[in-house]
């Protein structure tokens, strides 16, 4: 398995796609259903091939990662063999980017001395998607890059 199996909460999001996989598959729900019973190692396979399957749909079609913690802000503008980033980082430990109240301070802030930001340019590995699996393992969320825009703009 290249990637991690999804969740419950994320399989049954995805159960149509699912149910489509497992025809593709030559399985009907009758035919699930005993694979579950009878050989649970081989159901179990089916579940990592499937999760890879749409993670690699997912990274590969990843254009703009965010990641939030406390005082930093991370985001990503993720293209074919390299990303570019934006690192905002708070000086001061009032500001905390997990809050609304953080990003208004961020908002009036921004060109304070308590706040830096930086750019950068990474080349991928040689696994793109994997890359950016990795980012979202360590708590990056997909976005429509609307901050790391506005931000592009201004810097």
């Amino acid at each position: 398995m290249k990637y991690t199996r999804l969740t419950k909460e994320q399989l049954e999001e995805l159960h149509p796609e699912f149910i489509r996989f497992l025809a593709s598959q030559s399985i009907d729900k009758q035919q699930w259903e005993e694979l579950k019973e009878s050989q649970p190692d081989k159901a179990e396979e089916q579940l990592d091939v499937f999760s890879d399957l749409i993670w690699e749909a997912v990274t590969d079609k990843a254009e703009w990662l965010e990641h939030y913690s406390k005082n930093h802000i991370f985001l990503f503008k993720l293209g074919r063999e390299d990303m570019e980033s934006i690192v905002i980082h708070a000086h001061t430990p009032t500001a905390d980017f997990l809050t609304e109240g953080g990003l208004q301070w961020l908002n009036e802030n921004i060109f304070s001395d308590e706040v830096q930001i930086n750019r950068g340019r990474k080349d991928f590995s040689q696994d793109r998607n994997g890359d950016i699996f990795s980012l979202i393992e360590q708590g990056a969320i997909l976005s429509e890059g609307e901050l790391y825009k506005q931000l592009e703009d201004m810097f």
